[in-house]
């Protein structure tokens, strides 16, 4: 029997399963807190990270509560197995979110009380140069969530037209000097293959006419072609339409997103369905009678500054909620 101690920078277990061992989910008391609803319900975390959230969310659960902890990070997953190993409420499944309604069908999860989406890389991945995430760090340039399959971002490189990159960095990055950086990376592929995260980061640097003191110029590039590698903004979308039509009434999605691109998209699909069926002007039918799928929970909820002092990461954070109405 394992004892715990819980707060909002994270859990430290004793026992035989981990030893002062501190896992600083971002907003965890307050994603946790929007999510359960039902402690004898049925949740998804889809992001299981290093499982800050899932531990909090399983530690609420009463015996007859379900938790299923998905990741395409095979490492994240095999902590996940490791952890989880005793609990029978609790199933894992490496895989992509966007396979939310197939694997719920499949473990016969009837109806979701709550999902949560943690997105971004986490801070495990971030730290590992074998995976090719950090400009910070010289490595070989992955940054596939799922290490085992898919194209690594060296060999997007390689074989994308000017004309592709571009649209990723402007588009996935915001990067002002798309144009530039794209020309510099077609350059510098001619003459040899761009391998390294330094490789990648060094080419950024020469190319850009000015740097940003508090941010370094290859931060946008790394994130634009992370997001391309992954399709994560595809993932997300996705995912958002297959779980409306998994939960069950009065159920939750808590979405924390960690850049403007993931929270736009949030913000925009919550919108939508909160606002119903979009009829023309004039059409025949009373307000009462439009199918509103969401109902906004609260405002949107940022880290406070005694989290972002201890977790830098949380500082960009921000947190939706909402909740499936009645059919």
């Amino acid at each position: 029997m394992l004892e715990f101690q819980m707060s909002w920078q994270g859990f430290l277990y004793k026992g035989n399963k981990l030893e002062n061992y501190v896992h600083k989910a971002v907003l965890l008391e307050e994603a946790v807190k929007a999510l359960i609803t039902r402690c004898d319900g049925s949740y998804v975390d889809c992001t299981y990270g290093r499982g800050g959230h899932s531990r909090a969310i399983a530690l609420k659960l009463a015996s007859a509560g379900r938790l299923l902890v998905l990741d395409a990070d095979i490492e994240a997953i095999s902590h996940a197995r490791n952890f989880f190993t005793d609990d029978s409420r609790v199933v894992v499944e490496h895989s992509r979110f966007s396979k939310i309604r197939e694997l719920t069908e499949k473990h016969e999860f009837r109806g979701l009380d709550g999902v949560l989406l943690d997105l971004g890389v986490s801070s495990p991945q971030l730290d590992n140069s074998a995976r090719g995430f950090s400009f910070q760090l010289n490595g070989p340039l992955d940054m596939r969530f799922d290490s085992s399959e898919g194209t690594t971002a060296a060999e997007w490189l390689r074989d994308a037209s000017e004309k592709e990159i571009e649209h990723v960095l402007k588009n996935y990055g915001e990067e002002r000097f798309s144009r530039r950086i794209s020309r510099a990376l077609i350059a510098a592929r001619d003459a040899s293959d761009i391998e390294t995260t330094k490789n990648l980061s060094d080419i950024v640097v020469k190319s850009v006419p000015s740097i940003d003191r508090n941010k370094h110029p290859a931060t946008r590039v790394f994130q634009a072609i992370r997001i391309q590698i992954n399709q994560e903004l595809n993932e997300l979308s996705r995912c958002l339409e297959e779980v409306v039509g998994l939960m069950n009434s009065g159920g939750r999605i808590v979405v924390i997103s960690f850049h403007s691109l993931e929270d736009r998209i949030v913000k925009h699909f919550f919108k939508v369905k909160a606002t119903g069926d979009d009829f023309p002007r004039k059409f025949p039918i009373k307000d009462a009678d439009i199918y509103r799928p969401l109902k906004i929970v609260g405002k949107p909820v940022k880290a406070s500054e005694e989290e972002i002092q201890v977790n830098r990461r949380s500082r960009s954070a921000i947190m939706r909620v909402a909740e499936k109405m009645p059919c």
